[in-house]
C-alpha cells in the first residue's frame, strides 16, 4: 500500500510539473489519434451517408461486413499494415514502417468501420423520418445528404468522439507498426506497457492518469452533446 501511495504521489508530481518527456508522449498520442480520426471521419461520413441514402442489391451484405469490422482485432490490423509497409511489402518503398504515419494508418483502419457504421445508422434513421418531407420538396440526392449531415451534426460529433476514444486507447496495432521508439513513435499506451514492465511505475501511472482524464473528458463531452441535441430537437 505504501509503494502504491508513493508511486501515485510521484506520478502526480510528474503530471503537475508538466514533465517534458511526459508531454512529448501525450502530444504525439493526441496528434496520431486526431489525424487518424479526421481521416476516418472523412471516409466514414461520406460512405455512411451514401449507404444510408441509397438502396441497392448487396447492400445488406456490405452492412454485415462493415458491422463485423467494428470488432476487428487491432493486432490483426497491425499485422496487415506491417506486411504492407515492410521492405518486402507492396508499400515498402514508402519507408513508412516504424513512423508516426504508419501508426496513423493503422488507427485510421481501426476507427473507420466504427465511424462508418454508426454514422450510417444515424443518417438512415433521420432519412426514414424525413423521407416524405424530402419527396414533397423534390430535393436532389446531394441536397438530401447535405441536409441530413447538418441535422445529425450533434450525433455525428458523438460518433467522432467514440472513434477518438477507440483510437487513443489503442496499443496492439501501434506497437507493431510504430515500434515504440523513444522520442519518435512512443505513445501513451505503449509507454505504459513498457514502463510497467521496466518497473517505472510512477511514469506509467502518470501516463495512466492523463489517459484516464482524456477518457473522462471525452465521455463528459459526449453527454453534453447528447443533452444539447435533445434541447435542439425539442426547441
Amino acid at each position: 500500500m505504501f509503494e502504491f501511495a508513493e508511486a501515485f504521489k510521484l506520478a502526480l508530481n510528474l503530471v503537475l510539473s508538466f514533465d517534458s518527456n511526459l508531454l512529448e508522449i501525450v502530444f504525439l498520442s493526441l496528434k496520431v489519434s486526431l489525424i487518424a480520426l479526421v481521416i476516418a471521419c472523412i471516409i466514414g461520413f461520406s460512405l455512411g451517408s451514401l449507404l444510408a441514402s441509397n438502396k441497392f442489391f448487396g447492400r445488406g451484405f456490405i452492412l454485415i461486413i462493415i458491422n463485423s469490422f467494428m470488432a476487428l482485432p487491432p493486432v490483426v490490423v497491425g499485422l496487415v499494415v506491417y506486411m504492407l509497409l515492410s521492405k518486402s511489402g507492396p508499400l515498402g518503398w514508402m519507408n513508412l514502417l516504424y513512423t508516426p504515419s504508419a501508426m496513423i494508418l493503422a488507427q485510421s483502419i481501426i476507427i473507420t468501420p466504427i465511424v462508418l457504421a454508426l454514422s450510417r445508422q444515424v443518417i438512415e434513421d433521420l432519412e426514414n423520418e424525413y423521407a416524405d418531407f424530402f419527396k414533397s420538396l423534390n430535393m436532389s440526392k446531394f441536397q438530401i445528404i447535405k441536409t441530413l449531415l447538418w441535422d445529425a451534426r450533434y450525433s455525428l460529433i458523438t460518433v467522432s468522439l467514440a472513434g477518438f476514444g477507440r483510437g487513443i486507447a489503442e496499443v496492439g496495432a501501434v506497437i507493431i507498426v510504430g515500434g515504440n521508439i523513444n522520442h519518435f513513435t512512443r505513445v501513451m499506451t505503449t509507454s505504459i506497457a513498457l514502463e510497467t514492465s521496466m518497473g517505472n511505475l510512477p511514469f506509467a501511472l502518470a501516463l495512466g492518469i492523463i489517459l484516464l482524464l482524456i477518457s473522462l473528458s471525452v465521455n463528459a463531452l459526449v453527454m453534453a452533446l447528447n443533452l444539447t441535441s435533445k434541447r435542439y430537437a425539442f426547441a
